[in-house]
């Protein structure tokens, strides 16, 4: 028997269960539960999870899609690691984002693009009085994505949606090193960034952009520099 999508009672409940492992696997990556270079064996999810591996293969290739998980050659999957080598290109990369796709938002931005912007800023505002971590790494995103979606290049909203889903682990860390208390000053920059934005001022758009980015990238070398001191191999 199909229901009205014409999906079997089998075929939904492989779905639901594809969805919850990612889920659940994605939050314990992101809260850093799993930490990058972790084993991730396709058994012991089976076992945990009560399932078969099919739905399990099925959620890491999800996971693997948003770079989260890689399949090592001996076809063992790990936790991905954190690029630390590479971490100024990517600060570099995400900042001239942020400031590309701010200005072009200012440009080309419609009035729905600004309902939806500040529905998100309002949505963002929740997560962070509620210290929820997870929360705010999601609507952070599509918060970010929704102004480079409103500057009408595809190309810029594609890249930009990589990079923050590549950043996000960082992010967490920067909330983390707040305890989840993120200060108002910096849930307001979101808010002067569309203000800039609403009326179309370019150039405050790029310089509230290029302060933000600077914000959180500072914050986090900070954050890494402690780090290596206290554990040189990193």
């Amino acid at each position: 028997m199909e229901d009205r999508d014409g999906n079997r009672p089998a075929e939904r409940k492989r779905g639901s269960g594809v969805k919850r492992v990612y889920d659940i696997l994605r939050d314990e990556i992101l809260e850093l539960a799993l930490p990058p270079g972790s084993p991730v064996d396709e058994v012991q999810l089976a076992e945990r999870f009560g399932m078969s591996r099919t739905p399990i293969r099925e959620a890491l290739v999800r996971l693997a899609g948003e770079g989260l998980v890689e399949t090592l050659p001996n076809r063992s999957t790990m936790v991905s690691n954190i690029d630390v080598l590479n971490l100024n290109t990517f600060f570099d990369a995400i900042t001239l984002m942020y400031r590309v796709t701010t200005r072009l938002a200012a440009e080309n931005r419609s009035a729905a693009d600004l309902d939806r912007i500040r529905a998100l800023q309002a949505t963002y505002a929740q997560t962070v009085a509620a210290q929820d971590a997870l929360g705010m790494i999601a609507v952070n995103r599509e918060f970010h994505a929704a102004i480079a979606k409103a500057g009408r290049n595809p190309y810029y909203h594609s890249l930009m949606v990589r990079l923050l889903d590549d950043g996000r682990r960082l992010l967490r860390l920067y909330y983390q090193s707040f305890d989840d208390r993120l200060p108002e000053q910096y849930v307001h920059e979101h808010e002067e960034i569309i203000d800039a934005i609403a009326r179309r001022d370019v150039e405050a758009a790029d310089r509230l952009a290029r302060v933000h980015a600077d914000q959180i990238v500072g914050q986090i070398q900070r954050l890494f520099a402690t780090d290596n001191r206290q554990h040189p191999v990193l």
